[in-house]
């Protein structure tokens, strides 16, 4: 992440706190997840790995929530967090311990809080010893295409192995595999390519709102889709505990839906818009026109195209998100972007914040549309079967 974007990533996060400080009905929950996104974004760590991390997390603090019924639940859900922080983030030692002592200075003395700290600090335990052997560690053999003799780029793709992780609720990364995208000689792929040709392009004429949305996604961390959870957790009627299973739902999800996309990504070894377009002559396919020096309004990221990352992400927040609603009115969902200078979005359903992400991606130049309409689904399919084991389970 870029030092310029690293600052503006904490001065969103902190603008983010500071309205939720304000908030009569925040709690622990959302305090710490604000706590949380600061971290990781101090920490530098990529998309992957962050989302496992926060996954990890909310699941020890759900945990703790549900455990403390006689004790002090926002003690329990502080030692939860700070024992998972400091295992997976230990050069942070000191702001954890800051945070910790924070949230715990205003709990009155007691049996209550000692014993809210002790379960905290053993969901924490019985979450780690389950997930740090996950399969996050493997060594990448990732192998470039090429032939002897003959130059490729040089730079590392994003974490090949990632689909060999022990998944939260699915039974393998591939479970949710798509089909493939369309061929390359078919009116679906002619679609497809001419769409983010003319939509995607550094250069194309796209509205003031069509630029705003592909800057505003471009930022792919968790605290981006966490923002929309608080915008519902912080909502009138909820409870803490409500709202940690929220928060571990949708962190689970995601977790498995960034285990399921990368499994199909590396599966299918899809081209990039970019390498597509400079490549049309090559792709058998009468109608579509090479563009020698088309460029996308957003640098791709350095992995296959297909499945959308974003759009997975989004699914699964978004399938998680009806679940807890059922059937209460929707609150109005937003969040805020570092990438957008700090911008709010907002959106009036859930299906609407889904729809804006996969455009994004679209129109950011980085995915065609059978990328972004596979992803969620996807993320769609995993946040109900995370849903699903949850309700089997309690």
């Amino acid at each position: 992440m870029h030092t310029s974007l690293l600052r503006l990533t904490r001065l969103t996060i902190a603008a983010l706190a500071a309205g939720a400080a304000l908030g009569a009905r925040a709690d622990a929950v959302t305090d710490w997840n604000l706590k949380t996104a600061d971290l990781v974004t101090e920490a530098r760590i990529g998309t992957p790995p962050a989302v496992r991390l926060t996954a990890i997390v909310q699941t020890a603090a759900y945990r703790a929530a549900r455990a403390a019924q006689a004790a002090s639940a926002e003690a329990a859900i502080a030692a939860a967090h700070r024992a998972v922080l400091t295992r997976l983030l230990p050069a942070q030692q000191a702001a954890i311990d800051a945070a910790y002592h924070a949230a715990l200075a205003p709990l009155a003395d007691g049996p209550a809080k000692t014993t809210g700290i002790e379960l905290g600090q053993r969901a924490a335990a019985e979450v780690l010893a389950q997930r740090l052997d996950d399969g996050a560690t493997t060594p990448e053999a990732y192998r470039p295409h090429t032939s002897a003799g003959v130059y490729v780029p040089t730079a590392a793709v994003a974490v090949p192995q990632w689909s060999q992780r022990k998944p939260w609720a699915m039974a393998s990364g591939a479970q949710f595999r798509p089909g493939p995208p369309p061929a390359l000689t078919s009116e679906g792929w002619l679609r497809d390519f001419n769409e983010v040709k003319s939509l995607g392009a550094k250069t194309a004429p796209r509205s003031a709102e069509q630029t705003e949305v592909a800057r505003f996604w471009e930022y792919s961390l968790p605290s981006i889709y966490h923002g929309v959870l608080r915008s519902v957790a912080l909502s009138s009627g909820r409870d803490l505990v409500r709202n940690a299973r929220l928060f571990a739902l949708a962190a689970q999800a995601m977790d498995d839906a960034m285990i399921s996309v990368f499994d199909a990504k590396y599966h299918y070894n899809h081209w990039r818009p970019v390498t597509a377009i400079r490549n049309a002559d090559l792709d058998g396919h009468d109608g579509t026109q090479r563009d020698a020096s088309w460029a996308p309004l957003v640098d791709a990221p350095m992995h296959p195209e297909y499945p959308s990352g974003h759009s997975i992400l989004a699914g699964a927040v978004g399938a998680v998100l009806k679940a807890d609603l059922g059937t209460q009115a929707m609150p109005r969902l937003s969040t805020s972007s570092p990438s957008a200078k700090g911008a709010t979005r907002h959106w009036s359903s859930v299906d609407a914040f889904v729809r804006e992400v996969s455009d994004a991606r679209v129109l950011a130049g980085i995915h065609f549309r059978s990328a972004v309409d596979a992803g969620a689904v996807m993320g769609a399919r995993i946040g109900e079967r995370v849903v699903q084991q949850e309700q089997a389970e309690h």
